[in-house]
Protein backbone atom coordinates (compact mmCIF):
# COMPACT_ATOMS: atom_id res chain seq x y z
CA UNK A 1 0.00 0.00 0.00
CA UNK A 2 1.32 3.43 -0.97
CA UNK A 3 2.22 5.65 1.94
CA UNK A 4 0.07 8.69 2.41
CA UNK A 5 1.88 11.94 1.69
CA UNK A 6 2.49 13.94 4.85
CA UNK A 7 0.51 17.17 4.96
CA UNK A 8 2.41 20.44 5.16
CA UNK A 9 1.61 22.19 8.44
CA UNK A 10 2.19 25.63 9.87
CA UNK A 11 5.17 24.18 11.76
CA UNK A 12 6.86 23.28 8.46
CA UNK A 13 6.30 26.82 7.18
CA UNK A 14 7.73 28.35 10.36
CA UNK A 15 10.80 26.12 10.21
CA UNK A 16 11.39 26.82 6.52
CA UNK A 17 11.03 30.59 6.97
CA UNK A 18 12.99 30.63 10.23
CA UNK A 19 10.25 32.43 12.15
CA UNK A 20 7.89 31.68 15.01
CA UNK A 21 4.50 30.00 14.68
CA UNK A 22 2.89 33.25 15.83
CA UNK A 23 4.51 35.17 12.97
CA UNK A 24 3.25 32.67 10.40
CA UNK A 25 -0.22 32.90 11.93
CA UNK A 26 -0.20 36.70 11.73
CA UNK A 27 0.83 36.58 8.05
CA UNK A 28 -1.84 33.99 7.20
CA UNK A 29 -4.52 36.04 8.96
CA UNK A 30 -3.29 39.27 7.35
CA UNK A 31 -2.88 40.93 10.73
CA UNK A 32 -1.16 44.31 11.03
CA UNK A 33 2.29 44.97 12.50
CA UNK A 34 4.15 42.39 10.41
CA UNK A 35 7.30 43.74 8.77
CA UNK A 36 7.15 43.60 4.93
CA UNK A 37 10.36 41.55 4.68
CA UNK A 38 9.05 39.06 7.25
CA UNK A 39 5.75 38.78 5.42
CA UNK A 40 7.55 38.17 2.11
CA UNK A 41 9.71 35.45 3.68
CA UNK A 42 6.69 33.60 5.11
CA UNK A 43 4.68 33.95 1.89
CA UNK A 44 7.61 32.57 -0.08
CA UNK A 45 7.77 29.50 2.21
CA UNK A 46 4.00 29.00 1.94
CA UNK A 47 4.20 29.05 -1.86
CA UNK A 48 7.26 26.80 -2.04
CA UNK A 49 5.89 24.19 0.37
CA UNK A 50 2.34 24.33 -0.99
CA UNK A 51 0.86 25.01 2.42
CA UNK A 52 -2.94 25.45 2.55
CA UNK A 53 -4.32 26.95 5.79
CA UNK A 54 -6.94 24.84 7.55
CA UNK A 55 -10.06 26.75 8.58
CA UNK A 56 -10.65 24.20 11.31
CA UNK A 57 -7.19 24.85 12.74
CA UNK A 58 -7.65 28.59 12.42
CA UNK A 59 -10.96 28.42 14.29
CA UNK A 60 -9.40 26.43 17.11
CA UNK A 61 -6.53 28.88 17.46
CA UNK A 62 -8.61 31.94 18.18
CA UNK A 63 -11.98 33.62 18.34
CA UNK A 64 -12.56 33.79 14.58
CA UNK A 65 -14.53 31.32 12.50
CA UNK A 66 -13.17 32.58 9.15
CA UNK A 67 -16.66 32.28 7.73
CA UNK A 68 -18.84 35.06 6.35
CA UNK A 69 -22.51 34.35 5.83
CA UNK A 70 -24.53 36.04 3.07
CA UNK A 71 -28.29 36.23 3.57
CA UNK A 72 -30.44 36.33 0.45
CA UNK A 73 -34.23 36.45 0.19
CA UNK A 74 -35.51 32.87 0.07
CA UNK A 75 -38.85 33.43 -1.64
CA UNK A 76 -37.56 35.52 -4.54
CA UNK A 77 -34.41 33.44 -5.03
CA UNK A 78 -36.21 30.10 -5.18
CA UNK A 79 -38.98 31.55 -7.33
CA UNK A 80 -36.38 32.79 -9.80
CA UNK A 81 -34.58 29.46 -9.86
CA UNK A 82 -37.74 27.42 -10.36
CA UNK A 83 -39.15 29.64 -13.09
CA UNK A 84 -35.70 29.92 -14.70
CA UNK A 85 -36.34 33.65 -14.89
CA UNK A 86 -34.01 34.62 -12.06
CA UNK A 87 -31.34 37.26 -12.38
CA UNK A 88 -27.64 36.61 -11.88
CA UNK A 89 -27.66 38.51 -8.56
CA UNK A 90 -26.57 35.41 -6.64
CA UNK A 91 -23.85 34.62 -9.19
CA UNK A 92 -22.45 38.14 -8.99
CA UNK A 93 -22.67 38.11 -5.19
CA UNK A 94 -20.66 34.88 -5.13
CA UNK A 95 -18.14 36.30 -7.60
CA UNK A 96 -17.37 39.32 -5.48
CA UNK A 97 -17.82 37.67 -2.09
CA UNK A 98 -16.06 34.34 -2.59
CA UNK A 99 -12.99 35.74 -4.34
CA UNK A 100 -12.51 38.46 -1.74
CA UNK A 101 -13.01 36.01 1.11
CA UNK A 102 -10.42 33.68 -0.42
CA UNK A 103 -7.86 36.51 -0.59
CA UNK A 104 -8.12 36.85 3.20
CA UNK A 105 -8.32 33.15 4.12
CA UNK A 106 -12.09 33.25 4.63
CA UNK A 107 -14.99 31.29 3.15
CA UNK A 108 -18.41 32.59 2.07
CA UNK A 109 -21.59 30.64 2.82
CA UNK A 110 -24.99 31.65 1.42
CA UNK A 111 -28.16 31.15 3.44
CA UNK A 112 -31.69 31.78 2.20
CA UNK A 113 -34.02 33.39 4.73
CA UNK A 114 -37.65 34.41 4.25
CA UNK A 115 -37.92 38.00 5.44
CA UNK A 116 -41.68 37.56 5.91
CA UNK A 117 -41.45 34.42 8.05
CA UNK A 118 -42.92 34.42 11.56
CA UNK A 119 -40.00 32.17 12.52
CA UNK A 120 -37.22 34.38 11.17
CA UNK A 121 -35.58 34.77 14.59
CA UNK A 122 -35.48 31.01 15.10
CA UNK A 123 -34.20 30.34 11.57
CA UNK A 124 -31.47 32.94 11.75
CA UNK A 125 -30.45 32.00 15.31
CA UNK A 126 -30.05 28.37 14.21
CA UNK A 127 -27.83 29.37 11.28
CA UNK A 128 -25.68 31.60 13.49
CA UNK A 129 -25.30 28.87 16.11
CA UNK A 130 -24.28 26.30 13.49
CA UNK A 131 -21.86 28.47 11.50
CA UNK A 132 -20.68 31.04 14.05
CA UNK A 133 -19.86 33.51 11.26
CA UNK A 134 -17.44 36.37 11.75
CA UNK A 135 -19.76 38.60 9.77
CA UNK A 136 -22.93 38.69 7.70
CA UNK A 137 -23.69 40.22 4.33
CA UNK A 138 -27.30 41.41 4.23
CA UNK A 139 -28.88 41.87 0.81
CA UNK A 140 -32.24 43.60 0.14
CA UNK A 141 -34.79 43.45 1.68
CA UNK A 142 -32.99 41.86 4.68
CA UNK A 143 -30.60 44.81 4.86
CA UNK A 144 -33.44 47.04 6.08
CA UNK A 145 -35.20 44.45 8.26
CA UNK A 146 -35.02 45.80 11.85
CA UNK A 147 -35.58 42.35 13.39
CA UNK A 148 -32.64 40.80 11.53
CA UNK A 149 -30.39 43.79 12.20
CA UNK A 150 -31.23 43.80 15.92
CA UNK A 151 -30.62 40.05 16.23
CA UNK A 152 -27.18 40.25 14.59
CA UNK A 153 -26.25 43.33 16.61
CA UNK A 154 -27.25 41.62 19.87
CA UNK A 155 -25.06 38.66 18.90
CA UNK A 156 -22.10 41.01 18.33
CA UNK A 157 -21.78 40.05 14.66
CA UNK A 158 -20.38 42.56 12.18
CA UNK A 159 -22.65 43.13 9.20
CA UNK A 160 -22.56 44.82 5.81
CA UNK A 161 -26.00 46.06 4.77
CA UNK A 162 -26.18 46.25 0.99
CA UNK A 163 -28.87 48.50 -0.45
CA UNK A 164 -29.94 50.18 2.78
CA UNK A 165 -29.45 53.62 4.28
CA UNK A 166 -31.74 53.03 7.26
CA UNK A 167 -30.18 54.12 10.57
CA UNK A 168 -28.71 51.33 12.66
CA UNK A 169 -25.61 49.25 13.22
CA UNK A 170 -23.38 47.81 10.52
CA UNK A 171 -21.76 49.08 7.35
CA UNK A 172 -24.18 50.56 4.81
CA UNK A 173 -23.44 50.17 1.11
CA UNK A 174 -25.37 51.25 -1.97
CA UNK A 175 -24.95 50.93 -5.71
CA UNK A 176 -25.89 54.54 -6.37
CA UNK A 177 -29.43 53.72 -7.47
CA UNK A 178 -30.54 57.36 -7.58
CA UNK A 179 -27.46 58.27 -9.61
CA UNK A 180 -28.11 55.37 -11.98
CA UNK A 181 -31.76 56.30 -12.56
CA UNK A 182 -30.79 59.91 -13.21
CA UNK A 183 -28.07 58.73 -15.62
CA UNK A 184 -30.56 56.60 -17.56
CA UNK A 185 -33.10 59.43 -17.67
CA UNK A 186 -30.54 61.97 -18.91
CA UNK A 187 -29.51 59.56 -21.68
CA UNK A 188 -33.11 59.53 -22.95
CA UNK A 189 -33.43 63.31 -22.57
CA UNK A 190 -30.28 63.80 -24.63
CA UNK A 191 -31.85 61.64 -27.34
CA UNK A 192 -34.80 64.06 -27.42
CA UNK A 193 -37.43 62.27 -25.30
CA UNK A 194 -39.72 64.42 -23.19
CA UNK A 195 -42.31 61.82 -22.10
CA UNK A 196 -40.24 59.33 -20.11
CA UNK A 197 -42.12 56.76 -18.05
CA UNK A 198 -40.73 54.90 -15.05
CA UNK A 199 -41.75 51.48 -13.69
CA UNK A 200 -40.82 51.37 -9.99
CA UNK A 201 -39.81 48.23 -8.11
CA UNK A 202 -41.22 46.69 -4.95
CA UNK A 203 -41.83 49.08 -2.08
CA UNK A 204 -40.17 46.53 0.24
CA UNK A 205 -36.83 47.67 -1.12
CA UNK A 206 -35.34 51.02 -0.13
CA UNK A 207 -33.56 51.20 -3.46
CA UNK A 208 -36.91 51.29 -5.32
CA UNK A 209 -37.58 54.72 -3.86
CA UNK A 210 -34.06 55.93 -4.63
CA UNK A 211 -34.50 55.00 -8.30
CA UNK A 212 -37.75 56.95 -8.50
CA UNK A 213 -36.01 59.90 -6.83
CA UNK A 214 -33.22 59.82 -9.43
CA UNK A 215 -35.67 59.70 -12.35
CA UNK A 216 -37.78 62.51 -10.91
CA UNK A 217 -34.70 64.69 -10.19
CA UNK A 218 -33.42 64.36 -13.76
CA UNK A 219 -36.88 65.14 -15.18
CA UNK A 220 -37.24 68.19 -12.91
CA UNK A 221 -33.75 69.32 -13.85
CA UNK A 222 -34.77 69.30 -17.53
CA UNK A 223 -38.11 70.97 -16.79
CA UNK A 224 -40.06 67.90 -17.97
CA UNK A 225 -43.38 66.66 -16.54
CA UNK A 226 -43.69 63.47 -14.49
CA UNK A 227 -47.45 63.48 -13.91
CA UNK A 228 -48.94 60.14 -14.98
CA UNK A 229 -45.53 58.75 -15.95
CA UNK A 230 -44.81 56.70 -12.81
CA UNK A 231 -46.18 53.15 -12.52
CA UNK A 232 -45.78 50.92 -9.46
CA UNK A 233 -44.38 47.45 -10.18
CA UNK A 234 -42.90 44.78 -7.93
CA UNK A 235 -39.93 43.49 -10.00
CA UNK A 236 -42.02 40.66 -11.53
CA UNK A 237 -42.69 40.13 -15.23
CA UNK A 238 -46.42 40.21 -14.47
CA UNK A 239 -46.20 43.68 -12.93
CA UNK A 240 -44.27 44.88 -15.98
CA UNK A 241 -47.08 43.62 -18.21
CA UNK A 242 -49.52 45.66 -16.14
CA UNK A 243 -47.45 48.84 -15.89
CA UNK A 244 -46.11 49.21 -19.44
CA UNK A 245 -49.56 49.70 -21.08
CA UNK A 246 -50.40 52.41 -18.53
CA UNK A 247 -47.32 54.40 -19.49
CA UNK A 248 -47.72 53.87 -23.22
CA UNK A 249 -51.35 55.03 -22.99
CA UNK A 250 -50.23 58.28 -21.33
CA UNK A 251 -47.98 59.02 -24.30
CA UNK A 252 -44.59 57.81 -23.02
CA UNK A 253 -42.05 57.54 -25.85
CA UNK A 254 -39.51 55.92 -23.51
CA UNK A 255 -39.75 53.70 -20.44
CA UNK A 256 -37.20 52.95 -17.73
CA UNK A 257 -37.94 49.69 -15.91
CA UNK A 258 -36.47 49.01 -12.46
CA UNK A 259 -35.22 45.55 -13.40
CA UNK A 260 -34.68 43.30 -16.41
CA UNK A 261 -37.85 41.26 -15.90
CA UNK A 262 -40.09 44.33 -16.10
CA UNK A 263 -38.09 45.62 -19.08
CA UNK A 264 -38.62 42.31 -20.91
CA UNK A 265 -42.33 42.60 -20.17
CA UNK A 266 -42.26 46.11 -21.68
CA UNK A 267 -40.72 44.72 -24.88
CA UNK A 268 -43.45 42.07 -24.94
CA UNK A 269 -46.21 44.68 -24.56
CA UNK A 270 -44.67 46.84 -27.30
CA UNK A 271 -44.58 43.90 -29.72
CA UNK A 272 -48.20 43.00 -28.92
CA UNK A 273 -49.23 46.58 -29.77
CA UNK A 274 -47.26 46.63 -32.99
CA UNK A 275 -44.75 49.15 -31.66
CA UNK A 276 -41.14 49.05 -32.78
CA UNK A 277 -38.38 49.27 -30.19
CA UNK A 278 -36.60 51.68 -30.32
CA UNK A 279 -38.31 53.54 -33.20
CA UNK A 280 -41.68 53.90 -31.45
CA UNK A 281 -40.60 53.24 -27.85
CA UNK A 282 -37.19 53.35 -26.19
CA UNK A 283 -36.60 51.00 -23.23
CA UNK A 284 -33.93 51.03 -20.51
CA UNK A 285 -33.49 48.39 -17.82
CA UNK A 286 -31.72 48.01 -14.49
CA UNK A 287 -29.37 45.11 -13.54
CA UNK A 288 -27.87 44.22 -16.97
CA UNK A 289 -28.17 40.46 -16.48
CA UNK A 290 -27.50 38.15 -19.46
CA UNK A 291 -31.13 38.35 -20.62
CA UNK A 292 -30.70 42.10 -21.18
CA UNK A 293 -27.81 41.48 -23.55
CA UNK A 294 -29.53 38.69 -25.48
CA UNK A 295 -33.05 40.13 -25.72
CA UNK A 296 -34.38 41.47 -29.02
CA UNK A 297 -33.35 44.19 -29.33
CA UNK A 298 -30.52 44.09 -26.77
CA UNK A 299 -31.46 46.35 -23.87
CA UNK A 300 -29.71 49.54 -22.90
CA UNK A 301 -29.20 48.86 -19.19
CA UNK A 302 -27.87 50.20 -15.92
CA UNK A 303 -24.96 48.03 -14.80
CA UNK A 304 -25.43 47.14 -11.15
CA UNK A 305 -21.94 46.60 -9.62
CA UNK A 306 -23.12 43.67 -7.47
CA UNK A 307 -19.77 41.87 -7.39
CA UNK A 308 -17.91 45.07 -6.50
CA UNK A 309 -20.28 46.08 -3.69
CA UNK A 310 -20.23 42.54 -2.25
CA UNK A 311 -16.45 42.50 -2.34
CA UNK A 312 -16.35 45.83 -0.53
CA UNK A 313 -18.78 44.54 2.08
CA UNK A 314 -16.53 41.55 2.75
CA UNK A 315 -13.48 43.81 3.06
CA UNK A 316 -15.25 46.02 5.59
CA UNK A 317 -16.36 43.05 7.72
CA UNK A 318 -12.85 41.59 7.75
CA UNK A 319 -11.41 45.03 8.45
CA UNK A 320 -13.73 45.43 11.43
CA UNK A 321 -12.49 42.13 12.88
CA UNK A 322 -8.94 43.46 12.93
CA UNK A 323 -9.82 47.00 13.96
CA UNK A 324 -9.08 48.55 10.57
CA UNK A 325 -12.65 49.62 9.73
CA UNK A 326 -15.61 51.10 11.59
CA UNK A 327 -19.13 51.84 10.36
CA UNK A 328 -19.59 55.41 9.20
CA UNK A 329 -20.99 57.18 6.18
CA UNK A 330 -22.59 54.97 3.50
CA UNK A 331 -20.24 53.51 0.89
CA UNK A 332 -21.40 54.13 -2.68
CA UNK A 333 -20.11 51.84 -5.44
CA UNK A 334 -20.71 53.68 -8.71
CA UNK A 335 -22.98 52.09 -11.34
CA UNK A 336 -22.66 52.45 -15.11
CA UNK A 337 -24.88 52.56 -18.20
CA UNK A 338 -24.38 50.33 -21.23
CA UNK A 339 -26.07 51.71 -24.33
CA UNK A 340 -27.46 49.12 -26.73
CA UNK A 341 -30.09 48.94 -29.47
CA UNK A 342 -33.22 49.56 -27.36
CA UNK A 343 -32.82 53.34 -27.19
CA UNK A 344 -32.98 55.90 -29.99
CA UNK A 345 -34.38 59.40 -30.65
CA UNK A 346 -38.19 59.55 -30.73
CA UNK A 347 -40.02 59.72 -34.03
CA UNK A 348 -40.25 63.34 -35.21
Amino acid sequence: MARRKQAVTIKHVAADAGVSLQTVSRVINKEPNVRPEMMARVQDSIARLGYVPSIAAQRMSGSRSYLIMALNDRERTIEGWKSREGTDWVDQMLLGGMLTCAEHGYRLIVELVDTHSDHIERELSAAIAALQPDGVLLTPPHSANPEIIALLDAAGIDMARIGSLSPGPGFRLTMGDDLAAAMATRHLIELGHTRIGFIAGSLEYELSGWRVDGWRAAMDEAGLPTEGLLAQGDFSIESGRECAPQLIDTGATAIIASNDQMALATLEVARARGLSVPDDLSVISFDDTPVARFSHPPLTAVEQPIAAVTARGVELIIGARSGRAEPGDPVVVTPGLTVRASTAPPRS
